[in-house]
């Protein structure tokens, strides 16, 4: 479990940086590195969502129930 919080924990911070980027100077830091492949593009943004939902699933579900051991 605990891997599985790091990465996606490092995938939602690339798409907070994402954001930041896009709102700042509108620069799409997927689209640069993915060089506009939007398969890959897709999978990234599909990544970095379930991500997202792991990090509120982990944050208000999982981690208060491991705690109270």
């Amino acid at each position: 479990m605990r891997i599985t919080t790091i990465i996606a924990f490092i995938l939602v911070l690339i798409g907070a940086i994402n954001w930041l980027l896009i709102g700042l100077v509108s620069f799409n830091l997927v689209t640069f590195i993915t060089m506009d492949y939007s398969l890959l593009s897709s999978i990234i943004y599909v990544l970095v969502g379930l991500s997202g939902l792991w990090m509120i699933f982990y944050s208000f579900m999982y981690k208060p129930f491991n705690e109270a051991r």
